[in-house]
This record gives structure tokens, sequence and C-alpha cells, in this order.
């Protein structure tokens, strides 16, 4: 895997023919969220006989939402909802959609440690600089390497408003956002490029979407607010998703659930869209984004996402009627 700056472009061929397709595509730029880029990828390319070509730019959460509100994408994406004071930036009106679930995972790479088992105490301490070796965590021995986000990230907003919840500590010393002030650690930029320090780095641990844990990175079992350590897998976000209520602007969290399965670092991630303006891209958005909602989701399990069910998958989908042109 390149740790670069990845651009996932995804076509969307009609099944009439490779040349007559060409001529009758429509292509999207989206920008956006690291966090579902693998996800977004696959279910976008599955979208076989829409004629539309997706071309979505993996630059962070932070980037995406700039884009957005600049109008230099067709739609954006962020792991944090749209904040109150942009809105009001988006002349074009936003329409603001959950699009998958997903954990974010404690990843390490420590060939000794078989099993990392985390209290939420220890999971801040680590962030904090105070927990500095494997020794301390009776999982092997050696110095403890941290690796972050570097770029601005809903990743990073989902994890510390976590770490807020887990810790008075935290949210007094740190706080949570997009970008912090971390106290330690090395900076990667993307869920790639902190996958690349952890998977290049033995001895090292950070967080990061689970889609990509790949080894020799393992996922460590955080201790819920119920006191069980459970894994960030689909049952533990499938919990998780239960316990959040959207808002009138689908927008919703729990960075603490209290159900005894649910796994306690796990978000939604939305598609940013523009409620007018569209012109003729309005037909490809809502039909890319229907693909996404619909057999898209059959894609997320396996690629280390959790599916929309129920009450969020139903707002999600009525949302997408209200792209116009």
């Amino acid at each position: 895997m390149t740790f670069a700056k990845k651009a996932l472009s995804i076509g969307l061929l009609s099944g009439i023919g490779f040349a007559a397709a060409a001529t009758a595509q429509t292509t999207l730029n989206g920008a956006g969220a690291s966090f579902p880029a693998p996800f977004y990828q696959r279910a976008f390319a599955g979208a076989a006989g829409q004629g539309i070509m997706v071309n979505y730019q993996s630059v962070g959460s932070g980037a995406g939402v700039r884009q957005y509100i600049k109008e230099s994408v067709d739609f954006g994406a962020s792991d944090e909802p749209l904040k109150a004071s942009d809105y009001a930036k988006v002349k074009r009106g936003v329409v603001q959609i959950p699009t998958v679930g997903g954990t974010i995972a404690v990843a390490f790479n420590k060939a000794d440690c078989k099993g990392l088992k985390l209290t939420q105490a220890q999971l801040v301490d680590i962030f904090l600089g105070e927990i500095k070796t494997w020794d301390q965590l009776k999982c092997g021995k050696g110095k403890l390497t941290v690796a972050h986000r570097s770029d601005g990230s809903g990743t990073t907003f989902a994890f510390t408003n976590s770490l807020s919840a887990f810790s008075s500590k935290w949210k007094s010393k740190v706080g949570e956002g997009k970008t912090v002030n971390w106290p330690v650690g090395v900076g990667g930029k993307g869920n790639e490029g902190v996958s690349g320090i952890l998977t290049n780095t033995p001895g090292s641990i950070g967080y990061v979407s689970r889609a990509f844990v790949k080894a020799p990175l393992k996922s460590a079992a955080i201790q819920n607010k119920a006191g069980n350590f459970v894994l960030p897998d689909l049952a533990g976000g499938a919990a998780a998703l239960n316990s959040i209520s959207l808002d009138a602007n689908l927008a919703g969290e729990d960075p603490n659930p209290s159900d005894a399965k649910a796994y306690p670092i796990t978000s939604l991630t939305w598609i940013l869209a523009y409620k007018e303006g569209n012109s003729l891209k309005a037909g490809p958005i809502r039909k890319a984004l229907l693909y996404l909602l619909g057999p898209g989701q059959s894609l997320a399990d396996d690629l280390g996402f959790v599916p929309l069910r129920g009450d969020i998958l139903k707002k999600a989908k009525a949302a997408v009627s209200k792209i116009g042109a």
C-alpha cells in the first residue's frame, strides 16, 4: 500500500459497451475523510450500469469540508458532522447524509504482545505520554511509540471525543477536535499515513479505522462503559451504533455508549451534498448515493465497517431526495 495522498477514481460503466458508456458518463468529484475511503472505493465501483464515474480524493475530513464550502467539489465527506457555524457558509444548502459506521481501532505493532486489553484510563495515559513502555502494559518490553494524525481529521475528532468522555483529565488537558495539541507521538497524514507508521515501527501504537488494521498490526480490546473489553468488530460496532440518535441534520454521536456489547470508539461518517445548484448532476449524485446506501451496505463488514440499519438507514435514504438541481 502506498501512504501518499490517495485518489480513488471509480468508474461505474453502463452495460452497453465501453465506447457508448464513455460518451454518456457523468463524472462526480468528491473529497474528504480517509476513514471511509476503502468503503467508498468498493461501493461506488460496484454500482455498475449507472453511467457514473466518481473521483474521490481521500484528503481528510478537514480538507474535505473546506473544499465543500468552497464549492470546488460535487460533494464533501467528513467523519465529524458539519458545525453549525459552517452551515451558513454553504450558500447552496446542506444535505448531510450518514453513509456507514466504523470503529476506530487502537492498533499496535508488537509481535510478543499477543492480546492487548486496555482500560479507558490506560488508553488516555498512553496518548498523554504517561505510559511510556510496554512493560507498563504488561505486554512485552521496550519503548512504546505513539502515532496519531497530523492533518485535520474526523477520525481524530471521534477518537479524542471518546477520550474526553473517558477522562476529565484528557478533556481539560487536550480536549477534542479534528486537530489537537498532542502531548506525545509521531504524526501521519490520513489513516493511510498512520497505518504506515505503525506498520514500519515495531513497538508502536495508534488509532486508525479498523479497515486499515492489517498484519503485522493487531487491534486492542478496549474497556467499555459497562466494564467489558471489546474488540472493534462488527458486533461491537453495531451495538454502539444502536445507541446513536440523529438530530434534524442527521448528526449524532455517542462517545462512550452504555451497551454492554458496544465497542466504545465507534462513529458514523457523512457525505455532504448540496440542496441546489447541482444542475444535471443532481440525478447522478442521487443514484450514486442510493447505491451506496443500498447494495453497497452489504460490502461494509468485509471491508472493516459497520453497515447502517433501521432508522438511521431510513433517514439517510430519505435525505438523498433533498438533493435537487
